[in-house]
């Protein structure tokens, strides 16, 4: 497989990866790609083997007869044969490259459950996640470490943006968080131990039925964190924090929250109107 890199003098022209779209999309091609070069294989494997093409089956790298394994050539003889022009079936092109052009229909979604687990220091503002859960479909798995990896890098930069990244500007418009002395970012020791698990559904835009997994984590993790840090407050009365959620703004929110709650308690007890005050007030309203 070779790979060029956005040199449209020597490939056709094609869009972006954009995000998610390697594996449904360049990996589907590849795929597709790999099944003409095995067709092709199959009809050089039968003119060597002396034996109909419907009969040839392709496994393991190797081509064989169907009901007789022991009559088989391996994909590099026939790459061999391809390529010496030979030994070939009359009419067939030497060589053994394929192309295939794959537009998918429509686009693939995976989809998945996380679940954050936070401590809030209400005294600080601080925040820290001791666990993280999730479970993520991206259909047929081709390599688990790359999608472990993939969820595992997304959640951290999902952390990030809802607990600590924050591009800051000051009264004049100059950025005052452009260097990492002063852009925040999660280190190892802000990251939580990950428990990962999947699902997989096929996606019936493909026929590998794969998705893209690489934006999941990332998109996921920062609703998680927040809304468990609302949660987490919310026997203070805290129904909104904006990310990043800084200690600064945690604080803030809590005593906003506690001066609502404290302020509606002291209106409650100093604010009720004497007996004789209710009653000119009740005149009032009545007329």
């Amino acid at each position: 497989v070779e790979v060029l890199h956005g040199d449209t003098a020597i490939a056709p022209y094609g869009r972006d990866t954009y995000g998610s779209r390697s594996l449904s999309v360049g990996g589907v091609a590849v795929h597709l790609a790999c099944d003409k070069v095995v067709d092709k294989g199959k009809k050089i494997a039968a003119h060597m083997l002396e034996a109909a093409e419907e009969d040839i089956e392709f496994e393991g790298g190797r081509f064989s007869v169907a009901g007789s394994p022991d009559r088989n050539v391996t994909i590099q003889n026939v790459a061999a044969a391809a390529y010496l022009a030979d030994n070939l079936p009359e009419g067939m092109e030497p060589l053994l490259n394929e192309d295939y052009v794959f537009d998918p229909p429509n686009f693939t979604w995976p989809y998945g459950t996380h679940i954050c687990v936070v401590e809030v220091d209400t005294e600080t503002g601080m925040v820290t996640i001791p666990k993280y859960v999730a479970v993520d479909d991206c259909g047929p798995v081709v390599n688990p470490a790359i999608v472990d990896g993939q969820l595992h890098g997304g959640i951290a930069q999902g952390i990030g943006q809802a607990l600590y990244e924050e591009a800051v500007y000051d009264d004049d418009g100059n950025l005052v968080t452009g260097t990492m002395v002063d852009y925040l970012v999660p280190g190892a020791p802000e990251i939580p131990n990950m428990i990962l698990d999947r699902t997989e559904t096929p996606s019936p835009t493909n026929p590998m039925g794969v998705k893209g997994i690489g934006e999941s984590g990332a998109i996921a993790a920062q609703p998680a964190v927040i809304n468990a840090v609302i949660d987490a407050l919310s026997h203070e009365g805290v129904t909104h924090v904006d990310m990043p959620a800084s200690p600064m703004r945690v604080w803030q929110a809590l005593q906003e929250a506690r001066g609502q709650r404290s302020g509606t308690r002291d209106a409650d007890l100093s604010g009720r109107p004497s007996l004789s005050r209710r009653a000119e007030q009740d005149n009032v309203d009545r007329v």
